[in-house]
């Protein structure tokens, strides 16, 4: 008798523990399924679709980029919607971006995370050295005229490579050849100005130089410059700082 006694409240606590495991369980799951249901809330409301309509002005445009950046700097980036759902949008409704970033090909530096933007945003150009021929120009070009895009930044940064080669000369392959001649213009240029200058001085001013030298040729392109003069385009250029991660923006 005291057995059954026994084994009857040994499989009551059992019962009620289980019960209350599973009780405990879902409460945590319901939490978890309210944190993840705010956070989903949270990065749909960052995503400005402002920046998407089909006059956004290049002030807007610049404004959303220096705001990004220095959410860069700081750390404190916004949330982005990246679901299937923005993804489906995209391929449905095709590509809006409010502007278009012609950088150098250097793996540190990313248009996308230098300015914290997201899917759709930017419209990204970049070869080593940032410079431009008839396929980097002809790509702004449909940028500006066919999405219309109304800023253009070209975007330089500091201890290039492509600089480098350029200001140490020796032997090169046919195609960096013609790279090396891109910037060069601007090496020159740099070194009458500042006979005695430092070549670390030297290099720094040069990757400032290039950068508007390549503004001054995409304003070559009749396309380019009739938006320009139309004031539905902007096209400037700026300086990435590797270690600060700021963009300082160049006149």
């Amino acid at each position: 008798m005291k057995k059954n006694v026994l084994l009857k409240k040994l499989t009551v606590a059992l019962v009620a523990g289980l019960l209350s495991v599973g009780v405990l369980s879902g409460c945590s799951n319901k939490e978890t399924k309210s944190i993840q249901t705010e956070k989903e809330t949270n990065v749909i409301a960052t995503h400005d679709d402002n920046l998407h309509k089909d006059k956004v002005t290049a002030g807007e445009a610049e404004k959303a980029i220096i705001e990004g950046n220095k959410r860069f700097v700081s750390g404190k980036l916004a949330n982005k919607d990246l679901s299937s759902e923005v993804r489906k949008d995209l391929s449905k409704n095709g590509q809006h971006p409010f502007a278009v970033v012609l950088t150098c090909s250097d793996s540190r530096v990313a248009p996308e995370l230098v300015f914290d933007q997201g899917l759709g945003d930017l419209f990204v150009i970049r070869d080593a050295g940032n410079v431009v021929d008839a396929i980097e120009t002809g790509s702004v070009e449909y940028a500006v005229e066919h999405l219309n895009v109304p800023l253009v930044v070209v975007l330089g940064h500091e201890k290039c490579g492509a600089v480098q080669a350029t200001i140490e000369g020796g032997e090169a392959t046919p195609d960096i050849e013609v790279m090396i001649n891109k910037i060069k213009p601007s090496l020159d240029k740099i070194k009458v100005e500042n006979k005695d200058a430092k070549q670390e001085e030297i290099a720094s001013m040069v990757e400032d130089e290039n950068a508007k030298e390549t503004v001054n040729e995409l304003l070559k392109s009749s396309a380019i410059k009739h938006l320009v003069d139309s004031g539905k385009l902007k096209v400037v250029a700026a300086k990435y700082h590797l270690e600060s991660g700021e963009v300082e923006f160049l006149k």
